[in-house]
Order: C-alpha cells, then sequence, then structure tokens
C-alpha cells in the first residue's frame, strides 16, 4: 500500500498513553500532513455546506410559504445523490482521484458562488435554487468516493479506525454547527451571507486536494485487470456478491437505518408524548447528532479493538436496544438520553464499517463500494422514515419505535449467527 508524509511509528506498547487514551486519537493528524489538511480541508467545508442547506430551506419557504417546497429540496438533493453515487465511484476507480476531487469540489465551490450572485442580485427563484441543490449532490456524489477512497493510501491499516472517527467528527459537526451558524448568519447578513461564506470556506478544501500527491487507482492487485481501466459499476457488484464480510457491513446497516429508524415520526412524537411543540422536535433531532458527536471524540479505545465484525454486530444491536428503550419513556430528558446512546453506537457502526471497507477491499475498486456505501446510507434512512411512518399510521408511534428497535436487535443477532465469518474477522488480517 502507498502512503505518503512521516514514516509510520510502532505500535505503541500497551502500557504506553495512547493505550489508554480516551479522547479521539489524533495520531492521523500527526503522521500525515496530507491527511492532516484533507481532515481540516473537510471539516470547514462541512460546517459551510450545513449553512447553506439551512439558507436554502429558508429562503424557499420565504418565497413559497409551503412546507411542501421545502420538502421538495431533500428530493431534489436525494434522487441525484442515490443516482450519481454509483457512478461516481467507478469514475473514482478509473481517473486520478486527486484530480476528481479538485473538480468534485470545485464545482461545489461555483454553485455556492452561483448562490451567493443570485441573492446578491435580487434573484429569488425556487426553480433555480433546486437546479443548485441538485447540481451540488452530482458534485458531492463525484466527490465522497475519491475522497474516501483515498485515505488508505495516505495512512497505515492501523490508523484507519482513529481517521473515521475523525471523519466522524467532521460531518457531525457539519450537521449541527453549519445549521446553528447559518441561521445566525442569515439573521443578521441575509441569504447571500450564509451563501458567501460556504463559497470562501471551500477554498480550504480545493487547496487540500491541490496538495495530495497523485491518486491513480492500484490496479496491480488482480481483481478486474484491464477492464479497471474501464471500472464498470457491474464489477464492483459482482465483487460485493461474492465477498461476506464485506456485504455484511451494508446489511447491518440496514437493520440500523431501516428497522430502527424514528426520525420521521418525531413531531408526532413530540406532541403525543411529550406536550411539546416544534423545539421539542428539535431537540428529538439533534439528539442522535450529539451522541454521534461524542462517539467521535470519545473514540481513542476504537483503535485498540481488532474484531470489527463483532463490534458492529454489538453497536448495531445497541443502536435497536436504546430505540426500543426510547419508545418506552416518556420522560423527555431520559428520550433524548436513549436517542444520543443511539447515536453514539451509529458512530461506532459507522467507524469499523468504513475501516473494514478501506482496509479489506482492494484499491482499484474502493471508489466503487464506496459508491454503494453513499447509496446505502443516502436511502436506508429514507425507505427507514417511510417504514416507520406507515407502521405508526397503522398501529402506535409507540409499537413502530419500540418494535422497530426490537426487530433491529433480533435481525443483527440472526445475521450474526449466520455469518460466522463475519465475527471472526480480524483487522490485522483483513478478509473481505
Amino acid at each position: 500500500m502507498t502512503t505518503t508524509g512521516a514514516p509510520h511509528p510502532a505500535p505503541p506498547s500497551e502500557s504506553s498513553p495512547a493505550r489508554r487514551r480516551i479522547l479521539a486519537d489524533p495520531t492521523p493528524l500527526r503522521v500525515s500532513a496530507d491527511y492532516r489538511r484533507l481532515w481540516f480541508g473537510n471539516t470547514v467545508s462541512w460546517i459551510g455546506q450545513g449553512m447553506t442547506t439551512l439558507a436554502v430551506s429558508l429562503q424557499v419557504y420565504d418565497i413559497t410559504r409551503s412546507t411542501f417546497s421545502v420538502g421538495l429540496v431533500g428530493l431534489f438533493s436525494l434522487v441525484p445523490l442515490i443516482v450519481f453515487g454509483l457512478y461516481g465511484g467507478a469514475v473514482a476507480d478509473t481517473v486520478d482521484r486527486r484530480k476528481l476531487g479538485l473538480a468534485s469540489a470545485t464545482g461545489l465551490a461555483v454553485l455556492s458562488a452561483a448562490l451567493a450572485t443570485a441573492a446578491f442580485a435580487g434573484f429569488h427563484r425556487v426553480w433555480f435554487l433546486y437546479a443548485v441543490v441538485a447540481l451540488q449532490s452530482v458534485c458531492a456524489a463525484l466527490n465522497a468516493p475519491a475522497r474516501s477512497a483515498m485515505i488508505p493510501r495516505l495512512l497505515p491499516p492501523e490508523h484507519l479506525p482513529a481517521a473515521n472517527a475523525l471523519n466522524s467528527v467532521t460531518m457531525t459537526s457539519g450537521m449541527l454547527l453549519g445549521p446553528m451558524l447559518g441561521g445566525l448568519i442569515v439573521g443578521y447578513g441575509g441569504y447571500q451571507a450564509a451563501y458567501l461564506v460556504d463559497a470562501v470556506t471551500f477554498w480550504a478544501a480545493l487547496y487540500a486536494m491541490w496538495r495530495l500527491p497523485a491518486m491513480l487507482p492500484d490496479r496491480g492487485t488482480g481483481h478486474g485487470g484491464d477492464r479497471a481501466k474501464r471500472a464498470s459499476v457491474l464489477d464492483g457488484l459482482r465483487f460485493l456478491a461474492t465477498r461476506p464480510n464485506v456485504r455484511m457491513t451494508f446489511f447491518s446497516d440496514f437493520c440500523a437505518m431501516i428497522l430502527a429508524q424514528p426520525r420521521a415520526l418525531f413531531p408526532a412524537i413530540a406532541l403525543l408524548w411529550y406536550g411539546g411543540d416544534a423545539r421539542t422536535t428539535g431537540l428529538l433531532v439533534a439528539a442522535p447528532a450529539v451522541g454521534a458527536l461524542l462517539g467521535g471524540v470519545f473514540s481513542g479505545w476504537q483503535g485498540r479493538i481488532r474484531r470489527h465484525g463483532v463490534a458492529i454486530l454489538l453497536a448495531v444491536a445497541s443502536w435497536g436496544a436504546a430505540i426500543a428503550a426510547f419508545g418506552l419513556t416518556r420522560n423527555l430528558w431520559l428520550g433524548l438520553f436513549f436517542l444520543a446512546l443511539a447515536g453514539y453506537a451509529d458512530t461506532v457502526s459507522m467507524v469499523y464499517r468504513s475501516t473494514m471497507l478501506q482496509a479489506a477491499v482492494p484499491d482499484e475498486l474502493r471508489g466503487r463500494l464506496q459508491g454503494v456505501f453513499i447509496v446505502v446510507v443516502a436511502g436506508g434512512p429514507r425507505l427507514g422514515d417511510f417504514l416507520a411512518g406507515s407502521v405508526a399510521d397503522l398501529t402506535s408511534p409507540t409499537l413502530a419505535v419500540t418494535g422497530g428497535g426490537l426487530a433491529c436487535v433480533l435481525a443483527i443477532g440472526l445475521l450474526g449467527l449466520r455469518s460466522r465469518g463475519f465475527v471472526r474477522y480480524d483487522a490485522r488480517r483483513p478478509t473481505p
């Protein structure tokens, strides 16, 4: 595996401070200047994107006074992300990933600048906002697989769990801080100020990509041969169909995100269970994100775990159990605690699932598998929203939430019993 940056340090001894670390392990930031720049640039740009996401929703509502129109923002964002997710992964396995990341990040910066220009010019058209959101999703679908596939080329395998934990801090910071800052900036400076700040923050990501070395896919491992030059999406799906451990990373996420996803019920739960309002709904939405952020901040122990398959099974079961417990409580603060606990468990699962995809998948297929990962992450929760809403309408929110959590625990337990190789998976000998 080709890496850049400083020489890889020897693993710390069991008695060293690194082994006793509780907070996130910053070693990847120390050993690789390229990864450090990439992480910082992504963190800044994610916060900027979170600001723009909120600003677009506020502007659409300001123009239309229609919550349905605001809901369409999510649809115009989701569909291109799913459609182009697989394609973006195939492209990332064909071209220089650095150039692809640089081009797609440039596209995102230009689109943010277009939003700012239109707002400064007083051009307030909903169709324009929808079009820009859709194009942003296309650029994101091209950028994310390339960026994720780069990380194993920048760091040795033993540092991948720590790097993925740091990446989770980036994502959850964007989800939490971005909308908060976006609301403040829109309130004081208008939509154009939020869009302009987002466009400026992309320079950090662009600089990080520009400083990277060339990242051509490694086609020397024999998984695809000359076909890797055209990087067929079907080759990635065939690989996934014949590699049970990699496949289980997706099945386990489906258990959590489809069977036990209560997000769509939060408005009804806020009113029916807690007698609350929109502010209560906001707390329910924020609680899993807070837990996820804590999962990244307090992730120092995760690098010591070698049985990643077992860790994923336990984390997904913990998510389901926490959601089931949330469905049984009628105390708001206790409910928020269980949602935060579920968010923490989700981060643990994500860290190990991402690490397995990066370590066990050959380099020339990493982009395509990361594309599948994007589709699963984007589509799974939406299917979960539909399932939870349907069950709640047919029965009750309590049965939908608690039953879904218990179904998640049962399903992941059965998958673990049937996937003994996944249970035995050892990070020191990654096997797809």
